[in-house]
Order: structure tokens, then C-alpha cells, then sequence
């Protein structure tokens, strides 16, 4: 019966699909990153929600028709597997989550397959883990395959590889990988889809709270209106959301949150309709491939090294600036030629991050030296933004 049901759904909406037109039929972007969260496909004993995949599939697959890329982030294999199966009472939490992320991964793709498949779509699943991400070769291997399924018209569907992603090799969540993703791949917007409307000034449901619309730079600190509190079968929560939202947003992307479980809540923001959702206003200043990279690669750190007030100094300038080994005071920890280093002042603050041209044998021996080649070239380094206005008062 339910077949029959998701098979005259699909058949009716495939026949509207070509007629219906994005408002002014061209969109002001061409390539979309959509993350679906766990509890906007799970039901409440955490089995996938279908009738929700296929609203969400039917939104993607206008988009598609019109010409849009789309790149699909979706959680919900754990869940899905925990339907399924019940480790042994000697199975750790650990290896039960990986049994589920390997029977639920299969019934994800299934699902998204059987229902793209009625749409013509061909989809393709991509499992994602931070190591694919430490390492810039591995991050452009990752980013030609995407790239390469776009332009053959297949619609890539990324997720977590949770079957051997554990402990610190972890994401916070989908909402980390959705951003990663989608300034990897120069998406014009990012939709975050969640079980509630957006960023609320307050408790939603109390008396006074409102939804806010829309978040730029000028906005100030959020923090006291956002609970830091995980619902349902997801990892992150709102406060996850927005930490990437704004960073992703400051990167040149628009991005959304939204509630996933209202229908066409994708296509009527891709038409500019007022909607209930949270904007994250772009900056209008795009960062270049490798800054983007950077910037996401806190986590990957392997080292760090100490500046003085001079190097501080000439790094928190607006001029473009290299860090030079005469500015190096102290290398702490081990790191090779080539891995991702964290940039600190004498009294312990973070300053930036950049690619070490040096090891750290050499650094410690090198300190404070006039080397012809710099410890971190300019185009290989972020700056920490939140350090330049107090540099200059």
C-alpha cells in the first residue's frame, strides 16, 4: 500500500515538475548545498520518515530541473540502522553506532535512490571523514569528485562515514560537514534543514519570542538567545548551526535555516518567498580555494608556533604578510612540512592559522633567523578577524 502511495505521489508530482518556473527563471544561484538533518527524515523510533524523503526529493528534483546544482548533505544512517538491529549487551556504544551507520547507510541510499530514480535523477553517495579534509591533496581528491558527478549530472548525496569515524576523527555533526562542503565547493547558498523554523530571540513557543529573519555582520553576539541543548538523534543543535552558519556566511555563502518539515520549504527559499527561516546574510568579500580551506582547518592542527609583538603586529596588518622565522619565538609541539599549524601570541592568544613550508626539527633549530624562504607564506594563512580591532584601539 505505502509502495502505491510513494508511486502516485511521485507520478503526479513528475508531471509538474518541467511546468513549474523558479520566479524570474533565472536564479540568483546556480549551485546548492542542502543539509537534512536526522530528525527531519527519522520518526519518532527512528525509523526513516519516506513521505518526508519524497517532499524533500521533489524539492531537490525541481531544482535540478531547473538547471540548479545540487549538492545533498544528509544525516540519518545511524538512526536508520537503529531501527534495524539491537547489539549484544557486550557491544560498546562505540561499535553499536558503527553496526547501525552500516545497515542504515545502505537504507538511506535506497531510499534516495528508488525515489531520485522516479525523477530520472541518477544519485551518487560520497562518505565523508575529517581526514579527507586535514590534507589538501585529499580535500581536491574529494573536491574533482564532486565536481566530475555535477558535471556528468549526477547528484552527489554526502555523509558522514560514521562506521569509522569516532571520537576526535568526528565531525560536531552534519551541520560541520554541510559547511565544509558547500565552501569547498563554491555554492552560492547553503539550506540547513531542521526540525524548527530558525534562530529564535528567546524559548520558542514563549510568549514574546520571535524568530529572527536575518543575521549579517552588523549583528551582535547571539549567544545568550541559542541553547546549547541536542535533540532527537542528531549530535549538534541551533548553537552548532549558527557557529557555522556565520563562519560559512563570511565566506561569501547565503545560508539558510529552515524547518524540514515543512513542505517546499527548499523551492520557497530558492524563490525568495517569505518563508519562516533564518537568513545568514553573505559577505560580499569571497575568500580564494585555499583560504576557505584553511579556515576550516582549526581542528587539524598538528602544531604551534609563538610570534613576537612584531610578527604579531605585521600579521594583524591589512597588508599581505608572510610569517618569517625571525618572528618565531617558540615551536611547540611536532609537526612535518606541508600540516596545518596554529599561529599564537606570547600570551597564549590565537592569532591565525597556516601550511608550515618547515618542519618543526628545523623550526626549533631556525628560530629567530633571516631565512630566504618563510616558515607560512601569505596565500597559506588565515588571520583570526576577531584580533584586528583590538590591535587598533
Amino acid at each position: 500500500m505505502f509502495t502505491y502511495s510513494i508511486n502516485f505521489a511521485t507520478n503526479y508530482i513528475i508531471s509538474g515538475v518541467n511546468s513549474y518556473k523558479l520566479k524570474n527563471n533565472k536564479p540568483d544561484f546556480n549551485r546548492i548545498a542542502i543539509k537534512v538533518g536526522s530528525n527531519v527524515i527519522t520518526q519518532e523510533d527512528g525509523s526513516l520518515n519516506d513521505r518526508r524523503i519524497l517532499r524533500i526529493v521533489e524539492d531537490v528534483a525541481i531544482l535540478y530541473k531547473q538547471g540548479i546544482e545540487v549538492v545533498l548533505i544528509s544525516s540519518g544512517a545511524v538512526a536508520a540502522g537503529r531501527s534495524e538491529v539491537s547489539p549484544s549487551k557486550k557491544t560498546n556504544i562505540v561499535a553499536a553506532k558503527q553496526i547501525w551507520a552500516a545497515i542504515g547507510q545502505v537504507k538511506l541510499m535506497s531510499s534516495y535512490q528508488f525515489l531520485f530514480g522516479k525523477y530520472g535523477i541518477q544519485a551518487g553517495q560520497l562518505l565523508a571523514t575529517k581526514e579527507s579534509f586535514r590534507d589538501r591533496r585529499h580535500y581536491l581528491n574529494m573536491k574533482n569528485c564532486i565536481s566530475a558527478m555535477l558535471e556528468n549530472h549526477v547528484l552527489p548525496i554526502v555523509n558522514e562515514n560514521d562506521t569509522v569515524s569516532v571520537n576526535e576523527l568526528m565531525f560536531t555533526d552534519n551541520d560541520e560537514l554541510s559547511g565544509l562542503i558547500s565552501s569547498m565547493m563554491d555554492c552560492k547558498s547553503l539550506i540547513i534543514l531542521s526540525n524548527v523554523d530558525g534562530v529564535y530571540n528567546g524559548i520558542p513557543g514563549k510568549k514574546g519570542t520571535e524568530l529572527i529573519a536575518r543575521i549579517d555582520e552588523e549583528s551582535g553576539n547571539l549567544d545568550k538567545y541559542i541553547s546549547s541543548v541536542k535533540s532527537g538523534f542528531g549530535r549538534g543543535g541551533m548553537f552548532t548551526k549558527c557557529s557555522i552558519a556565520r563562519k560559512i556566511a563570511s565566506h561569501g555563502i547565503d545560508v539558510f535555516i529552515a524547518n524540514g518539515t515543512r513542505d517546499s520549504i527548499i523551492t520557497d527559499i530558492a524563490r525568495r518567498k517569505n518563508v519562516p527561516c533564518t537568513h545568514f546574510v553573505a559577505n560580499r568579500k569571497r575568500e580564494t580555494g585555499v583560504k576557505k580551506w584553511l579556515s576550516h582547518s582549526d581542528t587539524f592542527a598538528k602544531g604551534a608556533v609563538v610570534v613576537n609583538d612584531g610578527a604579531k603586529e605585521a600579521l594583524l596588518d591589512d597588508k599581505a604578510t608572510s610569517l618569517l622565522m625571525v618572528g618565531i619565538t617558540r615551536v611547540d609541539g611536532f609537526f612535518r612540512s606541508g600540516d596545518i599549524v596554529r599561529i599564537v601570541d606570547e600570551e597564549g592568544n590565537n592569532i591565525g592559522l597556516g601550511k608550515a613550508q618547515y618542519d618543526s626539527k628545523k623550526a626549533e633549530q631556525d628560530i629567530g633567523e633571516k631565512l630566504s624562504k618563510p616558515f607560512i607564506h601569505y596565500d597559506y594563512m588565515v588571520i583570526n578577524e576577531k584580533n584586528k580591532p583590538v590591535l587598533q584601539e
